[in-house]
């Protein structure tokens, strides 16, 4: 599901950060692929960790910038869901901004919320990196404050441990529980950094910790915080990936908080979490730590619903090219889709996830000449105004089995983009940044103001102040140049 190879960026400042390579999505020809699969994606690390690059005076290399992460960093106002399911389905179709021949088709999946004090009890390890690769301000220090945020919500239910590594392993604390909170911080208070970093050592104690104050029926996860450098062991992106994929079979979920920079692997934190049924988040600051440990904590460490895929089938009568924004590694093949051995994204409580197609109807100008021997599909009969087929596929968190559901998208849902929800206009208008930042290969002459005009008129209810950053984050990005830094 994710690719193995990585990329070096090099930067002025950030001499040995490693990203995973990644290709834009073509523009597909619905009459040779009509159908479109992919894995949901919550990770929202790709966004804060450009957001520290833009504040360090760089524009991101375009393999930082996966444009999925970016647009689902904001929580958005979907609809919850009303008839029993773990989250809604809802859809939304306007041209696209930057070019008005082509539709924008949104997909959107809203978790259903569950108030803190009605989770399940957590056992959670705290799996701590503290080589000396972590010595510095925005690592191991930061790493100690952000940890202490989550502790602070911590109920009596609840089971903490904490595991360090460097050039060994160690269990700092057995499991505490949650209200012992002068305990687990001073705990986390005496972490100090030194030595080399196993990595892999680490994280095979970690899951032994947690095997061994497994609760059942609760929230089993370790939390990994580290800048990705393993140098001892194990430090190979597959090898880890396969021993993390072999260890979620036991019910422990994996998800890991990435910190600092210069050496920073992110190709390894987003690849584990991915198949550690986690998520991965960059902490590029203490406000960044409360956003994810805090105002997202239910999100965070609560799962609704496991191995979410998504699969559209346009209809070649309606729809003649289209091309999924973001979710580059994140693609799945037709046949994964009713495969449920196939591993996929899950969603935590209250989670949004937004995913956009951009789509060319039949009679627009098309983006590649169609083939001289290919036969048109025929525009009458009952499906003449079905634009695709929706179909998503999840598993109860306790499940084996998944559960379908399936919509038909609606020509006549198309609306005009001044019509459509403010919602819809802002997330369009993160897509088109990220695709501007990746070196704007389908955004044509649309730029950063653009971008921040669009943005600006949509900011809505920002209860945490984050679109208002992201208007600042365009502005940045626009006085550092028009194209990414390789």
């Amino acid at each position: 599901m994710v690719a193995d190879q990585m990329s070096v960026a090099v930067l002025p400042q950030e001499a040995r950060e490693r990203y995973t390579p990644l290709t834009d999505n073509p523009v597909k020809q619905v009459a040779e692929a009509p159908v479109s699969t992919f894995s949901i994606d919550v990770d929202t690390g790709s966004y804060s960790n450009v957001r520290r690059l833009l504040n360090s005076g760089n524009l991101p290399p375009a393999d930082a910038v996966r444009v999925e992460e970016l647009i689902n960093y904001f929580p958005y106002d979907y609809a919850l869901p009303k008839d029993g399911r773990p989250f809604a389905v809802h859809s939304e179709m306007a041209p696209a901004p930057w070019n008005a021949e082509r539709v924008l088709l949104r997909i959107a999946i809203k978790g259903q919320d569950v108030a803190k004090q009605a989770l399940p009890p957590a056992n959670l390890v705290f799996l701590v990196d503290v080589s000396g690769s972590m010595n510095s301000a925005d690592k191991l220090p930061l790493l100690k404050s952000s940890l202490k945020l989550l502790v602070g919500e911590m109920r009596a239910q609840d089971r903490i441990s904490l595991v360090t590594y460097a050039s060994g392993t160690q269990v700092i604390l057995p499991p505490t529980a949650g209200t012992e909170k002068a305990t687990i911080g001073a705990a986390i208070d005496g972490l100090q950094a030194g030595g080399s970093t196993a990595g892999a050592s680490g994280i095979q104690l970690a899951y032994a910790a947690a095997q061994q104050s497994f609760i059942k029926g609760g929230i089993n996860r370790i939390v990994l915080a580290t800048d990705g450098d393993f140098n001892v062991g194990i430090a190979d992106t597959r090898q880890l990936k396969s021993m993390v994929e072999e260890k979620r079979k036991s019910g422990i979920s994996l998800s890991t908080l990435g910190f600092g920079s210069g050496n920073y692997n992110e190709a390894m934190m987003e690849q584990i979490a991915d198949v550690g049924d986690g998520a991965y988040s960059y902490i590029d600051s203490l406000m960044e730590g409360h956003k994810v440990l805090v105002n997202e904590m239910t999100s965070t460490l609560a799962t609704i619903a496991r191995d979410v895929k998504v699969q559209i089938e346009f209809n070649p009568a309606v729809v003649s090219e289209y091309r999924q924004i973001g979710y580059e590694n994140r693609q799945l093949a037709r046949e994964d889709f009713n495969n449920d051995r196939v591993d996929a994204g899950d969603i935590g409580a209250g989670h949004t996830v937004t995913a956009l197609y951009e789509l060319t109807l039949t009679g627009s100008k098309s983006s590649v000449a169609p083939l001289r021997y290919t036969s048109k599909a025929g525009g009458e009969g009952p499906l003449a105004n079905e634009l695709g087929y929706l179909k998503l596929r999840y598993k109860e968190p306790a499940a084996n089995d998944s559960q379908l559901l399936e919509f038909t998208l609606q020509r006549n849902a198309i609306k005009p983009l001044a019509a459509a929800s403010s919602e819809f206009r802002f997330a369009a208008a993160v897509a088109a940044y990220g695709q501007i930042l990746r070196g704007g290969k389908y955004t044509g002459t649309w730029n950063y103001a653009d971008v921040r005009q669009l943005a600006a008129a949509n900011i809505g209810h920002d209860k945490y102040g984050y679109r208002g950053e992201f208007l600042r984050l365009i502005d940045l990005a626009a006085a550092l140049g028009t194209k990414p830094a390789n």
